[in-house]
């Protein structure tokens, strides 16, 4: 087996009580005798994994790729019927995998991407400033932000209560409400 040390990181987990501590320095860890990096925050399968398993830095880049595909996609979708626009929104920015696994965050984070979905809406859209997002939702037949959070939430429970697979089963009875 051949392992990329460039690649390979370490991670180590803050504990939620912090006077469950056990210690605040640890040896290097080594292969073939290179030193592997410690890391406090690491992207892996394009999502950002924190020490502290918070999930604000993964969700304030999802609002960064939510700015970035609006922008892509006001570029060259300007001219598409509404009709059109609303089936491309769908896909490309109301898509938000691993959304569902988001469980600690504060309050202040998932409240800039509730503002980011509604501004990005409204700059593809072409509505103004101060247009009422409730009317713009109606019109365009989308779902509001906590719809989509809600959506994805309920999905992922409803797929995880009736996995077949051992391991899955297991980690439900070791930590039922892990996601609830």
């Amino acid at each position: 087996m051949i392992c990329n040390i460039k690649k390979t990181k370490c991670m180590i987990l803050n504990p939620t009580d912090k006077t469950k501590t056990v210690s605040q320095s640890f040896p290097h860890f080594t292969i073939d005798g290179h030193c592997l990096q410690f890391v406090n925050e690491f992207r892996y399968l394009g999502h950002i994994i924190t020490n502290s398993l918070r999930d604000d830095a993964d969700i304030k880049r999802e609002i960064h790729n939510m700015y970035v595909r609006t922008n892509m996609l006001i570029q060259r979708f300007r001219k598409c019927s509404q009709h059109v626009k609303v089936a491309i929104f769908r896909a490309y920015c109301i898509c938000l995998y691993g959304a569902a696994l988001w469980s600690r965050f504060s309050s202040c984070t998932m409240t800039k991407f509730k503002y980011c979905y509604n501004k990005c809406m409204k700059k593809f859209f072409g509505y103004t400033k101060y247009y009422s997002v409730t009317e713009m939702l109606l019109t365009l037949r989308l779902p509001s932000f906590d719809t989509v959070i809600h959506n994805y939430k309920k999905s992922f429970l409803c797929v995880w209560s009736k996995h077949s697979n051992d391991l899955v089963k297991l980690l439900r009875c070791v930590c039922p409400s892990a996601f609830l």
